[in-house]
């Protein structure tokens, strides 16, 4: 199962639509996280284009309101949670987001606009940036999970 990973599109705030980038790094993903921070329901409709899209509402995304502020679901074996995460100090946000869930092995989360793949405290974390902002972060990106043969694997992709 590859799963394209994406949070904080801020579309149109930041970016008209979605970069060409993104379309290019999901080719042939079976499923499309997004951490929230749409900020238009348009964004679902680009990304469905792709692959199903299972979504959480960010801090900006007040006009969207049949999204929740955060799943947990199984894919495979691994339990996932999905949220965009807000407050608090940056630094300890995968603490704060972490206590959210109660059998998530992997978490996607958004909100810094920082790329993050790694694992902490038994649990994997991805942010995959912002494929449209580089306010807080030296590139825009989107990340890519793959589950395969009982292993999970990461990365990052710059746009």
């Amino acid at each position: 199962m590859k799963l394209g990973i994406i949070s904080d599109t801020h579309i149109p705030t930041i970016a008209a639509k979605l970069p060409s980038g993104v379309y290019a790094a999901f080719k042939g993903v079976d499923r499309i996280l997004h951490a929230g921070d749409l900020e238009s329901e348009k964004v679902l409709d680009e990304l469905e284009g792709i692959a199903t899209v299972t979504a959480v509402a960010g801090n900006m995304d007040k006009s969207i309101q049949h999204l929740p502020r955060k799943r947990e679901f199984q894919i495979e074996q691994y339990w996932i949670g999905l949220i965009h995460g807000a407050g608090g100090p940056r630094n300890q946000i995968r603490e704060q987001i972490r206590k959210e869930f109660s059998q998530a092995k992997l978490i996607v989360y958004g909100h810094t606009h920082e790329p993050f793949w790694g694992e902490e405290g038994g649990i994997q974390f991805m942010n995959p940036g912002s494929p449209t902002d580089t306010f807080f972060a030296p590139y825009c990106s989107v990340g890519l999970i793959e589950i395969k043969n009982g292993d999970i694997h990461g990365e990052i992709i710059q746009l």
